[in-house]
């Protein structure tokens, strides 16, 4: 009976000391980083601290987590040791104080695998990011962006986009589509140098594969990649995602292809032409990073950029008239005053307009789109606030932690537009807000953002009422994380003023 049971008593022991040492190694890599690297919950072998994450809300695990180890604190995802800052101090000193310290992207395999590492968005900091973000903001300003001639591009849309929520007649409807064909349109006249009917079924269909793909980026199985990269390569339902991105690059380049067999280079048409200019410019420079291939990847960028985080706000501020008819009432009261009724807004009523500037400011600031911006990483060893960060380390800005924090705003978790009005009701600029984000890797387009968002907005809000389909209870207002924070699908009715 002793000799039968000996296996088993080895067997346990074996295990312990295996639980032992992995134990004694992970509080031995954990020690290494030196006393002043941040606090965080103790990792585990392999899995570091993912059982401390929810997911599904990833924001709020963040949020949790501060509670316990303060505004700079350390997690394991897996092996990848990240670092979360939290609250304004913290990010302004990472990401514009230490700009260059903490502008690198870490690796995201899902979506190296398909190029996106090529592109802008998730580009190493070096030479090409340097070189491709200086053309593409260049490019921009000299196809309008921030200037008068985008402005009538969008007024344009704006009254194509009203016109459309009219055809619904007063009937309920999801929004969705809508907003986002005409906000795709601004941005599409400037790359693409047209925009698309709302009825084109080609281009309705890319909108689908995106709100798709930001589903699909949200699932679990995406947070294995980095541990298990050849996962990317097995056949099943996770290989939908890349089907998916490949499909909506597909569209791309039928839309580059037709630009390159009717090129003329005498004739700037729009980005794509000024991208081939460039192409041919350094076409004998061995270090060029103008390429096809970077085209694309610049072009999926900067469609995705000027499309989902402005849509997406103006979903939020219809979802929070809804739900506010008070400040509805007042928007519609200063827009009369204001405008009237007879022509489109400009840009130039916003300095006017103190009540639907702040509306619209609350709206990003409630909405927090992008509740972590993207991944940053440090480029070199760096210093936060007396904490020694590594190079290498994965960087989370969590602008939750400012655009909800209780020391700055008066009523954090509510809908407050007087959070941007002083005492006199002249609007006022809050210096935590930071729903771009902030530093070298501030979202590109924040000026044609800023712009499409007070002239759809008012032009809508100029039109319509807007009010719940009738037995219909108040939609709800929680986000939706999936890769960002969305309003769950909602209906709206409308009634022309």
């Amino acid at each position: 009976m002793q000799l039968l049971g000996a296996p088993s008593v080895w067997a346990t022991t074996l295990l312990g000391l295996a639980i032992t040492v992995l134990a004694l190694v992970a509080v031995w890599v954990k020690n290494r980083r030196g006393a002043n690297y941040p606090p965080g919950p103790f990792p585990l072998p392999l899995i570091g601290n993912i059982l401390h994450l929810d997911f599904n809300n990833f924001p709020d695990s963040l949020s949790k987590l501060r509670t316990k180890y303060g505004d700079i604190f350390s997690i394991d995802i897996f092996f990848e040791k990240t670092i979360v800052l939290n609250g304004y101090d913290a990010i302004k000193e990472a990401l514009v104080t230490k700009s260059e310290d903490t502008s690198d992207r870490p690796s995201i395999p899902m979506f190296e695998h398909v190029g996106f590492h090529n592109g802008i968005a998730f580009n190493r900091y070096g030479h090409q990011w340097k070189e491709q973000r200086r053309f593409a903001l260049y490019t921009l300003r000299n196809f309008g962006m921030g200037k008068k001639s985008i402005e009538d591009r969008v007024r344009e849309e704006a009254s194509y986009l009203c016109s459309a929520f009219q055809d619904e007649e007063g009937q309920p409807f999801d929004p969705y589509i809508l907003l986002n064909n005409a906000v795709s349109n601004v941005i599409c006249s400037i790359i693409f140098g047209d925009r698309f009917d709302y009825t084109d079924a080609s281009f309705q269909r890319m909108i689908h594969l995106l709100r798709e793909s930001f589903e699909l980026a949200s699932k679990p199985i995406t947070q294995f990649y980095k541990l298990f990269p050849w996962l990317m390569n097995v056949p099943g339902p996770h290989q939908k995602h890349f089907q998916v991105i490949r499909t909506y690059l597909g569209f791309l380049e039928g839309i580059i292809q037709k630009h390159k067999d009717t090129w003329d280079p005498s004739i700037r048409r729009d980005f794509i032409d000024a991208f081939f200019e460039e192409m041919e410019k350094n076409k004998d420079n061995p270090n060029s990073t103008f390429s096809e291939k970077t085209l694309l990847y610049i072009t999926a960028d900067l469609f995705v950029a000027g499309t989902d985080t402005t849509s997406n706000t103006l979903r939020w501020s219809l979802l929070m008239m809804l739900h506010n008819p008070h400040i509805q009432e007042k928007v519609h009261k200063e827009i009369d005053r204001v405008i009237g009724r007879d022509r489109l807004p400009t840009i130039e009523d916003r300095s006017n307009m103190p009540y639907t500037n702040a509306v619209i400011h609350e709206v990003q600031r409630y909405g927090n789109i992008l509740p972590m911006a993207l991944l940053h990483m440090t480029y070199r060893d760096t210093n936060i606030q007396g904490f020694e960060i590594p190079k290498g380390a994965t960087i989370i800005p969590n602008l939750t932690s400012v655009l909800k924090d209780g020391t700055i705003w008066k009523k954090p978790h509510q809908f407050y537009p007087e959070h941007f009005l002083d005492s006199d009701g002249k609007f006022v600029k809050q210096e935590a807000f930071i729903p771009f984000s902030a530093g070298r890797r501030i979202c590109v387009g924040e000026q044609l953002a800023r712009m499409d968002l007070f002239i759809f907005f008012t032009a809508l809000l100029q039109r319509f009422e807007f009010y719940v389909p009738d037995k219909q209870p108040l939609p709800r207002h929680d986000p939706l994380f999936m890769f960002n924070f969305s309003p769950h699908p909602f209906q709206i009715c409308l009634q022309v003023r």
